[in-house]
């Protein structure tokens, strides 16, 4: 790791662009290295992520399209086709929401509940051993520490765009 010697607007920004070069590498590796972990069971790590966010305390119920959307930070859009091979695949079920008719719910299927908890989480958790290695625990809270300012960052950056977008 090279430092900066001076701690100048420069030197910020050629740390800042290596590390979001970075962070697209590592989420293009989770996304290659993580489906080839869980693909025996079917799954990708977009599926992964949609039956961990359903997993969850308090989403035994079920998510509605837009909270689910919300949480894993993509579009309802997105989200669509992927829900749509998940309930074709049977690991979970979309159905109409009590509360409010036009939206849906989703939830976990008997099956997804057990392709989740036995079959993938195991692999998840290898996945996880390997591909966290010599970290210490303080290197993992330190790490999700700042992963968690970055975030909050950028949701006030996606929060101001679409404030400006209102505007128009």
């Amino acid at each position: 790791m090279v430092f900066p010697k001076q701690n100048s607007k420069q030197s910020r920004l050629d740390i800042a662009n290596r590390l979001f070069f970075r962070l697209y590498q590592c989420a293009n590796m989770l996304h290659k290295t993580g489906t080839r972990a869980v693909e025996k069971e079917g799954l990708t790590t977009q599926q992964w992520a949609v039956l961990g966010a359903l997993s969850r305390t308090g989403a035994e119920e079920g998510l509605s399209v837009g909270d689910l959307a919300r949480y894993l930070k993509v579009s309802r859009q997105n989200l669509s086709g992927l829900l749509g091979r998940m309930e074709r695949d049977g690991h979970i079920e979309l159905t109409t929401n009590d509360r409010d008719r036009r939206a849906k719910l989703i939830t976990m299927t008997a099956n997804g509940r057990k392709v989740w908890e036995k079959d993938a989480q195991p692999k998840i958790r290898e996945y996880y051993e390997a591909a966290l290695t010599d970290f210490s625990t303080g290197d993992l809270t330190h790490t999700l520490h700042y992963l968690m300012k970055l975030l909050d960052n950028m949701e006030k950056i996606d929060k101001s765009i679409e404030s400006n977008n209102d505007d128009l």
